[in-house]
């Protein structure tokens, strides 16, 4: 396997934009707009500049390269902290219990509360893997290269991560959940409601949004139920999110109703498993098969790589995967089970 994962540079903004093409929509971090990306790619260059260990509002892209061809074939984004250039909506599911003592019958209403308990997260999202890449772990490692990107950058990251899955999309690119809900009070499609999103915010939302909570009985069918799923191509995706340690607590995406998935940083598998070890020596066959990653900010790098355990001197590592990431012996990375 011949692919690594790096930060993003100036120069990947026409590939990003063949990627964000393929999508089929409701990716907002990755709209099919070229100003948008390069916005987003401006963002990274300004956050890898930086030197300081403060949290911050920042974005880091990263994409998958075949360093074969030299393609861009994925991409992925960690969001330091969210809610800070503006608000960072999410629908809360909840339930309401009432009772009539004259009926002698108690009522529960679930509900939807418009808040923005997420603020302050560091959220990862904007995957997307180029659909003839869908085999040998390639999304695996675009996944969990960011958490140990966060793990070898730990300062610059607060204490929970979430990740907002896609909602049920329809064949016509529309949502349910959008044309049963917030459709109706802002009088445009979910198409064009998503691309104003991905490049002006989403402030939209508070201005005309009803801030009373919304009794999810007097939604439409379609609406209803598609409330907290995920797109069916997301349904891996999610289950890798449980893996490593996210949980669903019921908040739901504003524009498609597709669930938002919660964690602890220090808790994800990835980071608690993960270790720093020194290579000792190059070998050119066998070994365990881990993530491996080393580089600081622009530096950093992630692939697969084939370990094994040595002697006092440090861990052997294979041939091409040392290659990827550019490492000789005596210099420390970061490793960690693919498993």
């Amino acid at each position: 396997m011949s692919f690594v994962m790096r930060t993003a540079r100036a120069d990947d903004l026409q590939t990003l934009y063949e990627l964000a093409k393929q999508t089929g929509g409701g990716f907002t971090n990755l709209p099919a707009d070229r100003k948008a990306l390069e916005e987003k790619l401006v963002r990274t260059e300004l956050a890898l500049a930086r030197e300081g260990g403060e949290v911050e509002d920042e974005l880091i892209l990263m994409v998958l390269e075949n360093c074969t061809t030299g393609q861009v074939r994925g991409t992925c984004q960690i969001f330091s902290k969210v809610g800070q250039s503006w608000p960072f909506y999410s629908y809360r599911l909840g339930v309401l219990t009432q009772h009539s003592r004259e009926l002698s019958r108690t009522f529960r209403a679930e509900m939807l509360s418009l808040v923005t308990d997420l603020e302050g997260s560091t959220e990862v999202g904007g995957l997307f893997l180029h659909p003839r890449e869908r085999a040998e772990g390639l999304g695996l490692l675009l996944a969990r290269s960011r958490y140990l990107y966060i793990r070898n950058h730990r300062e610059r990251f607060g204490e929970r991560v979430i990740a907002e899955l896609r909602g049920v999309i329809d064949e016509a690119g529309g949502s349910p959940f959008w044309d049963g809900l917030a459709g109706r009070f802002f009088g445009m499609t979910f198409q064009e409601a998503d691309e104003f999103n991905a490049i002006h915010g989403n402030q939209f939302i508070a201005d005309l949004m009803p801030k009373t909570p919304i009794y999810i009985a007097m939604l439409n069918e379609g609406a209803r139920a598609v409330i907290g799923l995920p797109h069916p191509n997301g349904r891996a995706a999610m289950r890798m999110l449980e893996t490593e340690g996210f949980t669903n607590p019921g908040y739901v995406d504003i524009f498609d109703g597709g669930p938002t998935m919660v964690g602890q940083i220090n808790s994800l598998q990835t980071i608690a498993h993960a270790q720093d070890v020194t290579l000792g020596s190059i070998h050119d066959d066998g070994g365990e098969k881990h993530l491996i990653a080393c580089g600081q900010r622009a530096e950093f790098r992630c692939t697969y790589g084939l370990v094994k355990r040595a002697s006092n001197e440090g861990v052997s590592l294979d041939r091409e995967s040392a290659e990827r990431l550019a490492i000789e012996p005596g210099q420390s990375f970061t490793m960690v089970p693919r498993a």
